[in-house]
């Protein structure tokens, strides 16, 4: 199989879709890799070690692509973006980050172009982890309370509040929604970095687990309308962590409770790529990261582990590699249908949609998976 990785070509994205340790891997396999010329640049990974793994490196995207039929396999990071519409085409594999449930005019090309389009963040065990959303999920709670402290300065924009760490001060509140894997990684690095730290959830399990493994030092709050409210009204910084599996975000924060928050409070929205869980988020970039609600700042960036595309891209690659050989050696149908939970990951086919939350989300008619497996 041809496998193709072309360039993200997203605002601020720096990752590439494999390292040179997957190409020599699929490579290892009997497979051939056409990588686009620079695609690693950002990730601190050159072209000559692409060539060094056994990679051809071809200078344009379209190349990367196989426009013209040469390639079998895509594999991308983020979701295509307009101008990459034209290289998709009927007969294609496309293996990347998708989000559809926020991306109608996405949605409706490649419906129309006949692709098949497995997203990463819709692949689910039998546990219901999210094995390929994972990494980028750890990347992403990390980064949180660093990006919320920097828009909490003044000169930024924000009430001009220390996280913490200073004697006789009280510490910042950070309210975190959603007790999931960003959530809990962005209660440990906002832990660490000083702030008074709240997690809401519904999954008092969840709860239960952040107790044990911040010792008590972050406190656990079943999730309610007026507990959200509560606990929002008294923050410094809100951070929203929801996640529903291919289907939109919830809306949890109104703007009239924005409204009634401190003062250059600050709020940052995780699950944008889902469309945010904040009623006021719309997805922004890193050359332009935050905006007002009523008086607060929001952070809305739709790529945010593109900020540190070294670590989130072999992160992700070490995700990705077993599913992508998966792919490579059987050919999509027939790893789907070795693997259920690989299978879960298909979102179109042959100008079907084949999962329900987008169908619902977007008002297109979906089939069952098993009928497009068929």
């Amino acid at each position: 199989m041809i496998v193709g990785v072309p360039k993200e070509v997203k605002n601020h994205e720096y990752r590439v879709a494999i390292t040179p340790i997957g190409v020599h891997e699929l490579i290892e396999r009997g497979h051939q890799v056409v990588i686009e010329e620079g695609a690693g640049t950002g990730s601190e990974i050159t072209d000559q070690e692409y060539v060094g793994a056994g990679a051809r490196i071809v200078g344009t995207a379209e190349d990367a692509w196989g426009t013209d039929g040469g390639v079998d396999l895509v594999l991308k990071v983020k979701e295509p973006v307009a101008e990459e519409y034209p290289r998709m085409r009927e007969g294609l594999t496309l293996f990347t980050y998708l989000h559809l449930a926020a991306d109608k005019p996405l949605t409706e090309e490649l419906l129309r172009r006949k692709v098949t389009a497995i997203a990463y963040e819709t692949v689910q065990l039998p546990s219901g982890g999210l094995p390929l959303l994972y990494p980028m999920s750890e990347v992403a709670g990390c980064l949180a309370p660093q990006v919320g402290a920097h828009a909490l300065m003044k000169a930024n924009g924000g009430r001009g509040v220390l996280l913490g760490g200073v004697g006789g001060v009280a510490n910042a509140k950070v309210v975190i929604i959603g007790a999931g894997v960003s959530g809990q990684n962005a209660a440990n690095i906002a832990l660490g970095m000083g702030a008074e730290v709240t997690l809401l959830d519904t999954d008092l399990d969840k709860l239960r687990m952040s107790f044990w493994r911040y010792n008590n030092r972050v406190q656990g709050l079943a999730s309610s309308k007026l507990a959200i409210e509560q606990q929002v009204m008294q923050a410094d910084m809100v951070i929203g962590a929801v996640l529903i599996p291919g289907a939109a975000a919830p809306k949890l924060v109104s703007n009239d409770l924005v409204s009634r928050m401190k003062p250059r409070s600050v709020l940052v929205d995780i699950a944008i790529d889902q469309g945010g869980c904040f009623a006021g988020s719309r997805a922004t970039t890193h050359a332009d990261p935050t905006y007002e609600v009523h008086d607060s700042v929001f952070y809305c960036v739709a790529n945010m582990p593109g900020a540190v595309p070294n670590t989130s891209t072999y992160a992700l690659t070490n995700a990705t590699l077993p599913y992508t050989a998966a792919l490579a050696d059987k050919g999509w149908k027939l790893a789907m249908s070795a693997d259920a939970s690989l299978a879960k990951g298909l979102n179109t086919h042959a100008g079907q949609l084949t999962i329900r939350p987008v169908g619902e989300a977007l008002n297109i008619e979906s089939v069952a998976l098993d009928a497009a497996l068929a």
